[in-house]
């Protein structure tokens, strides 16, 4: 008997790479992973410790202190970049590992990590 082959959503082959990404890449407190969510409408980034399973600094275009330098969705996850690097410096970290999520590296996934690179944020 063979196997039926279902065509996937957008979605759950997303969620696959995520998961295969997942197996190689982790954080630790020195080095936390930056992690991206991005939604139609938002973008949220967050640093994650994975050895303790904590949420150690997390910023979205829905923040209250997002100063926005240029339009539209990429301007706004530029600013998020930078709120995030800014609020990791605050707390002593300079060094993170990315972490897409299955995102490919385009658009407003590539303007957070430049944000966060400028914000200073090393990775």
């Amino acid at each position: 008997m063979r196997a039926i082959h279902r065509p996937r959503t957008r979605e759950e082959r997303r969620y696959r790479r995520h998961l295969r990404i997942r197996k190689k890449i982790s954080g630790t407190a020195e080095r936390p992973r930056l992690v991206v969510f991005r939604s139609l409408k938002h973008i949220y980034a967050q640093l994650v410790d994975d050895e303790r399973g904590r949420t150690l600094v997390s910023a979205s275009d829905l923040s209250k202190n997002l100063v926005r330098e240029k339009p539209g969705k990429v301007g706004a996850a530029y600013a998020v970049g930078k709120l995030l690097a800014e609020s990791a410096k605050a707390l002593g970290i300079k060094r993170v590992v990315f972490d897409r999520a299955g995102y490919r590296y385009h658009g407003r996934v590539r303007a957070l990590a430049e944000g966060a690179r400028e914000g200073g944020l090393e990775f």
